[in-house]
């Protein structure tokens, strides 16, 4: 009894620690530039920049995973460039290229890391 108590709590408290759903919805790269541009000041600052990391990183390890290594186009350097340069260096690169802003967010970002960190074959 403890436990169904202890799970409804849970369920009851989950939406209260979410962060403003607007300001996590990715439907296409303006989004995503969106999130990850987040004003330092903003009360959302800290969870807008994980979620973009975590979008970024999941994307790449989803590519990594499903994509033999002589198919991939995107090599990252070793040692690998931090998250946060990568993110910075794709939302400048995003900031000179507003013909994707409405396209998909992955088909962009990967069109920009496959520009950065293209594969030497």
């Amino acid at each position: 009894m403890r436990l169904l108590t202890f799970a409804a709590l849970l369920a009851l408290a989950g939406p209260a620690l979410a962060a403003s759903p607007p300001h996590f919805q990715v439907r296409n790269t303006a989004d995503l530039v969106r999130v990850c541009s987040t004003d330092p000041g903003d009360e959302y600052y800290a969870s807008a920049i994980a979620f973009c990391h975590g979008f970024g990183v999941g994307a790449y390890r989803y590519y990594e995973a499903m994509t033999v290594a002589a198919n991939r186009f995107v090599c990252l350097p070793n040692p690998a460039s931090t998250r946060a340069k990568v993110i910075n260096d794709f939302l400048t690169w995003a900031g000179t290229h507003s013909e994707h802003l409405e396209k998909p967010a992955v088909d962009t970002l990967f069109r920009y890391l496959g520009g950065a960190y293209p594969c030497k074959k």
